[in-house]
Formats: structure tokens, C-alpha cells, sequence
């Protein structure tokens, strides 16, 4: 599924409380805790494996993918 299909507004709940900078896996990690649904788990692992220092620098991220 196109991550077109994600609200930001969903991924910012997914990573609700998150401390930046954060890496990738820590977004993952950190979406899993708050029991994201697998859509954002998916999109979160298919965004590029860096160093994220905001919730825009994620979206940007995200919008990266496949």
C-alpha cells in the first residue's frame, strides 16, 4: 500500500512522545510501544535509514519511500 495513504496525523500518534534526533529504528521501536498499526510500522521501515531530528524531518522521510 502507497504510503500516500498515511495520514501525518497518524504517524504523529505513532510516534507520540518520541525524542528527537532519533534514528529509524528507534521511530519503529518507538511506534511499536504505542501500538501502531502495522501500515505505519511498514511505512516507517521502508523510509531511509537516517538520523531524524523533528516530526517533519519523519514526514519527509516517510514521503521518501517506495
Amino acid at each position: 500500500m502507497p504510503l500516500a495513504s498515511h495520514s501525518t496525523a497518524t504517524i504523529a500518534q505513532a510516534l507520540s512522545g518520541i525524542d528527537f534526533p532519533a534514528n529509524k529504528n528507534d521511530l519503529i521501536e518507538h511506534a511499536k510501544k504505542n501500538n501502531a498499526d502495522n501500515e505505519v510500522i511498514q511505512a516507517l521501515n521502508e523510509m531511509p535509514d537516517e538520523q531524524y531530528t523533528s516530526m517533519a524531518d519523519v514526514f519527509k522521510g516517510v514521503g521518501q519511500s517506495h
